[in-house]
């Protein structure tokens, strides 16, 4: 029998009810096992006492705000004129900062095209545990240089599944059996693919460096005034609702995201994004962890307040995350290209279930 992930011996610590039993006997008769459970325990012991404090769980906020906006039930018709400032705010937003600056220093392809380099494609998913601190300090794209908003979403309902491929290009998902709780059909969402552009600044870098007590390192040739763009989209949505409106289970798919450089090999904008300061080190140890192949989309994971496993959906290998006390659970997988998801207020068992008897299209 193979040896249990890493992920599955941190799961004997954090939730040992959903480890299956033959894991459980070979790990407490494998001493390689048990040693690398002794360091999951150590792990958890040591956040655990980090974190001793009492915050609010951002998901389940936005969980609660989506909740509104479906109750609301009406169009999303909104001007780009109206939205970049709060696309500007997104930008400054530590999360957006976070996936923007780990996307960047994950890894690359070989292939150009229409004089942008891929650096980054997204064809996994794969967790990093951040503290809530550590979030907080995760770097500000816009204290390095110049982030815009080139293209913004516009999210909106569509009349049904036919419609949502229609606009989007991609396969509306089906759901052979609903979860316990879960009935009715499902209303569709679509959005438009978003892109952004960052442009590095030795000037403004060198403030923030400043602010922090620190020297800039010597930019590398070529990175001062480069552009990197940043692409995810079109995507849809197919959320089922509860009778008070919430809604009870959402099954998402998007293109999945993508980085190009103008011209700036990834390792010379990886190793020296990772020696900026304002990166937390405990960040920056698990993203040179990554492989270099420029596949592997980092998912956020808050050390307390929310833990996650490795599965596999369709032949793909998947993410499992859930929320401290069970309040909402989610399943994040990539094939061909798209990001797929299935999260709602389930348990894991149920929205890998989900997950795994998906159809698509018609």
């Amino acid at each position: 029998m193979r040896h249990p992930t890493d992920g599955m011996l941190r799961r004997l610590v954090d939730e040992p009810v959903g480890v299956a039993d033959a894991d459980r006997e070979h790990v407490a008769d494998c001493p390689k096992c048990l040693s690398g459970l002794a360091a999951a325990r150590r792990d958890a012991a040591f956040a655990g006492a980090a974190l001793d404090v009492e915050v609010s769980t951002d998901v389940e906020h936005g969980w609660h705000r989506l909740s509104r906006a479906i109750a609301a039930d009406r169009p999303r018709q909104v001007t780009v004129a109206a939205r970049p400032p709060r696309w500007r705010t997104a930008l400054r937003s530590p999360l957006f900062a976070g996936v923007a600056a780990v996307a960047l220093l994950t890894g690359a392809t070989t292939a150009a095209a229409a004089n942008w380099l891929p650096i980054f494609r997204t064809e996994r998913i794969a967790p990093i545990t951040v503290t809530q601190a550590d979030l907080l300090r995760l770097p500000d794209l816009s204290a390095y240089g110049e982030a815009k908003v080139t293209k913004v979403a516009d999210i909106r309902p569509v009349a049904d599944a036919t419609a949502a491929e229609q606009a989007t290009g991609l396969s509306a998902p089906r759901v052979r059996k609903l979860p316990r709780g879960v009935t009715g059909e499902p209303a569709f969402h679509v959005g438009n693919q978003v892109s952004a552009t960052f442009t590095f600044s030795a000037e403004k870098a060198a403030q923030t460096a400043a602010a922090a007590g620190r020297p800039l390192p010597p930019p590398p040739p070529g990175l001062e005034g480069s552009p990197f763009r940043m692409t995810a989209g079109p995507g849809l949505a197919a959320i089922w609702s509860q009778s008070q409106g919430r809604p009870a289970m959402i099954v998402g798919r998007v293109v999945a995201p993508a980085v190009y450089s103008s011209g700036i090999p990834f390792e010379t904008a990886r190793d020296y994004l990772l020696s900026l300061p304002g990166l937390p080190e405990d960040v920056a140890s698990q993203l040179r962890g990554f492989t270099d192949d420029g596949t592997t989309l980092p998912l956020i994971v808050k050390i307390g307040k929310e833990t996650s496993f490795s599965a596999e959906v369709d032949g793909a290998p998947a993410t499992v995350l859930s929320t401290r006390g069970g309040t909402l659970a989610a399943v994040f997988w990539v094939k061909d290209g798209v990001l797929n998801a299935v999260a709602g207020s389930l348990g894991t068992d149920e929205v890998l279930s989900v997950a795994r008897g998906l159809r698509w299209g018609r």
